[in-house]
């Protein structure tokens, strides 16, 4: 068998993390249920702290979200329904829905 040297200590500085840095995403996915129950201003400060909302929807879509919908479009984040749920990405996280 041949020797084999393998040196860690300095691999974090010859990695190429910048494309990595530039799409990195720092929030958390928030599941939850849109039915009403919740306030709206806490849906928009899980978005203003960056964070992605998957929502079960129970109820009409456009009543249940008209509270928060128009605040995080004009912000810059995104919606988008999927079957029975609602994504709700901050600025910055956009949903591919390329394969749907």
């Amino acid at each position: 068998m041949s020797d084999f040297s393998l040196d860690l200590r300095n691999a974090e500085e010859e990695l190429d993390i910048s494309a990595a840095e530039e799409g990195d995403f720092g929030g958390r996915v928030v599941l939850g249920t849109l039915d009403g129950t919740t306030p709206d201003e806490e849906w928009l400060a899980e978005i203003e702290g960056g964070n992605v909302l998957f929502l079960a929807i129970e109820g009409d879509l456009n009543e249940l979200a008209s509270g928060f919908a128009r605040d995080v479009k004009e912000n810059g984040g995104s919606l988008t329904h999927f079957r029975r749920f609602l994504v709700v990405g901050p600025p910055g996280v956009q949903v591919d829905t390329e394969r749907l």
